[in-house]
């Protein structure tokens, strides 16, 4: 056997056809970015993203479009200096589910009338997700959108913003929406190592407006893909049941060869990058037109067999490659086999891109990170989801380590106009070497660090922070910098950190504090 069909997981599902009852509406979040307020649009409600993201500006955009959630986008602010940020949407999730994520994003103008629109990141939790461009779309007046499905790994989940080295004007974003997908969809992939994000998904022989929710219970969108070589079926059949929930209404159409011979055909219609890919197909027929035939063929990907002898019936059939290499134009043929009276047939097809899971800084970090966030009055903008990942994009003053454990190591916001308090969760960063917050408007009491074992440095000099000086600073076995200057620190310094050896201990300009007595 072939290393490539080592790599293929693949099965086939027979299901027996039954009547489909209608759909109730996903559980779902749909977030309409930039909008004031929540609104109902075609049945569904939207709510407005302000209690989902903390940073960016909504703004409303200037073309004349009739998609009512185009009216408005977030933009996020580009930093001139090329430092890369990522801004994110954080939405509570039920832990171990997996969500499909659709981001829409229509430009209009809002960086200024005549310019096109900027190219940028877009990350799920710690992962790189993949580059928003939508200027070709946009050249056509359309919007773009983007699917993808990740495991919700934690109780909430992120969806990030971010500029990149071709971003030449603020990011922004049109819609979010999360949808909880039933268990079993796509339940081949490891959604523990990878993510999937969609390349194509189209119902064969079809050429009406994309099918989507409520005929895909998911919402999710099937685009018209048809050929001027293929005969439409166009009699309704009522099947359901299949592997990955599809609508029933894709069996409605198919593309199908006129005669019993190869049927060839490129799918997806574009050229696909190196990458490993998922590949599901779905095949069903009524049964009048069946009489006493048969359909049998086999299935190819650019000449490589990828199922042999596929008998489709009004029972219907789906198979599909759970890790499938590809780059190009891809081929699709479907042959007959010795025997088959019917011409072969498919009605529909969806394909992902697998995409590795960035992994995630250590919990017990992020939750302390978090409350130190809820303590500062004007945290960075950026200070959302993951804190470390992925690696170019970590939050503004945060270092982190590398390796399987994702830690923070440093964090640094000198200078940065901070004001509130210091959380004493931060003793509970223990892999800290350094916390530096130097010149910002902190104020309140020093919090207790005898748990930080690795703290070298600590500089909280021009700030404004109160109360004695924790003598379990001694008691820090690496510190070698303890800046205090100019604060309003009262009582005395502690003598085991005047008397701790190597230490650099600045605590001028605090009126009130004193030596200890010789």
């Amino acid at each position: 056997m072939s290393p490539l069909l080592l790599l293929l997981l693949l099965t086939v599902f027979s299901l027996l056809s039954s009547s489909l009852s209608q759909p109730s509406p996903p559980s779902a979040i749909l977030i309409d970015c930039g909008a004031s307020s929540s609104s109902v649009i075609d049945g569904r409600q939207w709510q407005s993203d302000e209690n989902f993201v903390s940073s960016g500006t909504p703004k409303n955009v200037s073309d004349q479009v009739l998609d009512e959630i185009l009216f408005t986008v977030r933009s996020f602010p580009l930093d001139l200096d090329g430092t890369r940020h990522k801004f994110c949407y954080v939405m509570s999730v039920s832990r171990g589910w997996k969500y499909m994520i659709r981001t829409t994003y229509y430009y209009g103008g809002v960086n200024g009338k005549g310019t096109s629109p900027p190219v940028f990141d877009q990350i799920v939790d710690g992962t790189l997700w993949g580059i928003v461009n939508t200027t070709a779309d946009y050249a056509d007046g359309l919007a773009s959108y983007y699917e993808g499905v990740f495991l919700a790994q934690g109780k909430s989940l992120s969806v990030c913003i971010a500029s990149n080295a071709y971003t030449t004007s603020d990011p922004f974003i049109s819609a979010l929406e999360l949808v909880r997908l039933d268990g079993t969809l796509y339940n081949s992939t490891d959604f523990t190592t990878v993510g999937m994000s969609l390349v194509a998904r189209h119902a064969f022989g079809y050429s009406g407006p994309i099918i989507r929710f409520p005929d895909d219970q998911f919402d999710r969108f099937w685009e018209p893909y048809s050929l001027n070589s293929t005969v439409p079926n166009n009699r309704k059949l009522e099947v359901s049941g299949f592997w990955n929930l599809p609508p029933s209404r894709i069996f409605n159409t198919d593309l199908r060869a006129t005669q019993v011979q190869p049927l060839e055909f490129t799918w997806p219609p574009m050229p696909l990058t190196k990458a490993t890919y998922y590949i599901a197909l779905y095949f069903a027929h009524d049964s009048d037109s069946m009489g006493d035939g048969s359909r049998v063929f086999d299935v190819s990907v650019n000449g490589i067999t990828y199922y042999k002898e596929l008998s489709v019936t009004p029972a219907g059939a789906v198979i599909f490659a759970s890790r499938w290499p590809l780059e190009g134009l891809t081929t699709l043929t479907l042959s007959p086999r010795s025997g088959s009276n019917l011409a072969p047939l498919i009605n529909g097809g969806e394909m992902f891109e697998l995409v590795p899971l960035g992994g995630k800084t250590l919990v017990r970090d992020v939750t302390a990170l978090n409350a130190i966030k809820s303590s500062f009055k004007n945290a960075p903008a950026d200070w959302s989801g993951d804190p470390c990942l992925p690696k170019n994009y970590s939050w503004s003053g945060i270092t982190c380590s590398d390796g399987p454990r994702i830690r923070v190591v440093a964090l640094n916001l000198t200078n940065m106009g901070v004001s509130g308090s210091l959380a004493p969760a931060v003793a509970k960063l223990t892999a800290l070497s350094s916390i530096w917050l130097g010149n910002n408007s902190l104020s309140g009491s020093l919090p207790d660090f005898s748990s930080l074992k690795r703290l070298e440095s600590l500089h909280f000099e021009d700030n404004r922070f109160t109360g004695n000086i924790p003598s379990s600073l001694g008691g820090v076995p690496h510190l070698r910098e303890l800046f205090l200057q100019n604060n309003n620190l009262t009582g005395q310094v502690p003598s085991n950190l005047l008397q701790k050896p190597g230490l650099n201990l600045r605590t001028s300009g605090n009126p009130f504090l004193t030596q200890p007595s010789r």
